[in-house]
């Protein structure tokens, strides 16, 4: 195994982790928006943690291209908990997207009723 790929991976590896890690946190700051009902603020948190998946899954796409081209990639479980952990992030993304939506049409019929 040449260490010089081993060091490659793993620093590719860390910047998934790190990234999607950071989206994470941004996702849960999303719905914490949405318990007091701030959707904008929602919003933008998640537009700022897909900036960070971005990132993330653009870090994991080289490396698999690179592959594909003929690069030898040292296998590493660190990658692949690294991308375990960025699938993992993009579907908690994907769900907090979609109550974000759910809860702002849910206070906006909650709005209407009251307004009656």
């Amino acid at each position: 195994m040449n260490e010089d790929s081993l060091n490659d991976i793993n620093e590719v590896s860390m910047k998934i982790i790190i990234n999607a890690g950071d989206a994470r946190l941004i996702i849960k700051e999303a719905l914490d928006c949405v318990a007091t009902c701030e959707f904008d603020a929602a919003k933008h948190k998640l537009g700022e943690a897909k900036k960070k998946i971005n990132a993330a899954h653009s870090a994991q796409t080289e490396t698999i291209q690179g592959e594909a081209r003929g690069e030898k990639i040292t296998f590493s479980l660190l990658f692949a908990h690294a991308q375990d952990t960025l699938m993992t992030i993009m579907s908690e993304w994907n769900t907090a997207n979609h109550i974000v939506r759910l809860f702002e049409v849910y206070d906006e019929r909650l709005r209407r009723l009251e307004e009656k």
